[in-house]
């Protein structure tokens, strides 16, 4: 059986913007809801009928490849043909109609139980550690203030013995429902907040909640490579839910305090390191320190400028995306000896004698232009 065309279902013009098709699937989706027809099917056919002609033509995207191809588009067996493949069922039927009025329960008759969320809250703990410890990973322990699930009780709330009542308000469905004209609403049960159930002899420890207040250790190991600003779920390590509620979560979030010789960039290492004037001009070999708490021996070649970088590899930080390790780039910082002697001051003028414009190729280049600049002035 061929589809009808989906502006006759919604019975609009195919010019029709989203406000004018959004009011005329509201006018249809009422008529022909399960709720208000219950075993009609042919009802039934028509709400699905139109919540999949609303699907389509409420996004840009599918409409216009409606508009182009027709039902082919949009057919859940056309995927392969390069249409969207769109498979709709009747729990998609039902999320659309839920998602435009509410929950739907707004008709008044077999919606879903909503029940409160009972859920307990999230914990946030602050650490501060060293570039070290980020290099090497941490366990520590923690000592929290939290709530967590009462003992007496088990988490339920009730004194030992005794059980939750169905309330009386609701019946036990979590919700109560109330006329305004044509339209029958549902609300959470203010009796027993949408949990359908009373708590008639609390449990002492408690007061009913189901929780306690109490401190709790964890250990709690931070991985190698973390980086400053990162973020450590521990799942169901937060509050005890209320009345046996789902446990929330605990967060762990990691400052990396600044190094003294060290500055990190992702996974890289930088650190300037003064290199003397000699080792600069005629060249050497240092020590220089590494995060592992070691040293490496670099190679200084002759030349070498103020500023120069020079890479050692994988002597950075480990990656906590995979076995990579970065890189540490050393930056030379050459030193301008003082407090000379006199011999010394002697040598250096001697060297400056025999110096010729060759051994300083930026001095020489920078004062050339200098020089241009001085004679094109006069």
């Amino acid at each position: 059986m061929s589809k009808r065309d989906y502006y006759e279902v919604l019975g609009v013009n195919k010019s029709a913007d989203n406000s004018e098709i959004k009011k005329a699937y509201r006018k249809l989706a009422m008529k022909y809801h399960p709720d208000q027809n219950q075993g009609d099917a042919e009802a039934e056919v028509k709400f699905k009928e139109a919540s999949e002609a609303y699907a389509i033509l409420q996004d840009k995207e599918k409409r216009a490849a409606y508009d182009q191809f027709g039902h082919a588009a949009v057919d859940g067996n056309a995927g392969q043909q390069g249409g969207f493949g769109f498979d709709f069922s009747s729990s998609q039927f039902q999320d659309i109609f839920d998602e435009f009025f509410g929950d739907s329960s707004f008709f008044g008759g077999g919606g879903r139980r909503r029940r409160t969320n009972n859920r307990g809250s999230d914990l946030r703990y602050d650490i501060n550690i060293s570039l070290e410890d980020a290099f090497h990973g941490k366990k520590f322990k923690v000592k929290i203030p939290t709530q967590i699930s009462c003992t007496s009780c088990a988490g339920s709330g009730s004194a030992k013995g005794s059980q939750p009542v169905t309330c009386q308000t609701c019946g036990g469905r979590g919700q109560v429902r109330s006329q305004q004209g044509f339209f029958s609403i549902q609300q959470t049960c203010p009796s027993c907040q949408g949990t359908g159930s009373i708590i008639s002899n609390p449990c002492n420890p408690c007061r009913g909640s189901g929780r306690v207040e109490k401190s709790k250790s964890l250990m709690v190991k931070i991985p190698k490579g973390v980086d400053d600003g990162s973020r450590i779920r521990l799942s169901g390590e937060g509050e005890a839910g209320v009345n046996g509620g789902q446990q929330g979560d605990l967060y762990i979030f990691v400052s990396v305090d600044d190094h003294n010789i060290f500055i990190r960039e992702n996974d890289n290492l930088f650190a300037e390191v003064p290199i003397s004037m000699i080792d600069a001009a005629i060249g050497g070999s240092i020590d220089v320190p590494t995060i592992d708490g070691g040293k490496a021996r670099l190679k200084i070649p002759n030349g070498t400028q103020n500023g120069d970088q020079f890479r050692l590899k994988s002597k950075g930080m480990p990656s906590m995306r995979g076995s990579f390790t970065g890189d540490l780039y050393i930056q030379a910082k050459v030193e301008t000896p003082v407090n000379l002697s006199k011999k010394q001051i002697e040598i250096l003028e001697s060297f400056k004698e025999e110096s010729s414009e060759n051994e300083s190729p930026l001095s020489s280049a920078f004062f050339k232009k200098a020089r241009d600049f001085w004679k094109s002035k006069n």
